[in-house]
């Protein structure tokens, strides 16, 4: 009786790692999207102090998935991000908008988080520049 009990721990093990592979190989199947940028790092040059400035980073989807945007979050609050909520389709374009309005002068860089589910993962997005004053 022992015996049986302890074959069928054994088996039942067998089967339930099997079917943790199996379905672990399916979720690894599954196709992700991609996503490319034209630049990831734009230099915005000499700017005035409280004059907003707005600059495009375009991204293509060169993959077979639809690319969604989840979130894009600014590092601060002098920077605010507009993004598209629909899905980019596979090899289209779209452009995600930063707009940094300088509230001191000097140098700065600006990060923004992008959040998707492409394959390569986040990407963030760098503003850099120099504030002068009025």
């Amino acid at each position: 009786m022992k015996t049986k009990k302890i074959l069928f721990a054994f088996f039942t093990t067998l089967i339930m790692m099997g079917l943790g592979i199996s379905m672990h190989a399916q979720d690894a199947a599954k196709p992700a999207s991609g996503i490319s940028w034209k630049s990831t790092t734009i230099d915005l040059g000499k700017i005035e102090k409280g004059k907003p400035v707005t600059v495009d980073f375009e991204l293509t989807n060169p993959s077979m998935v639809p690319l969604i945007i989840n979130d894009v979050r600014p590092s601060c609050g002098c920077t605010a991000a507009n993004f598209p909520k629909e899905p980019v389709a596979p090899g289209k374009t779209a452009k995600i908008s930063i707009t940094y309005n300088a509230a001191s002068t000097g140098a700065f860089t600006k990060s923004t988080a992008v959040y998707t589910n492409a394959a390569e993962g986040n990407s963030t997005l760098i503003i850099k520049g120099e504030v002068l004053s009025n």
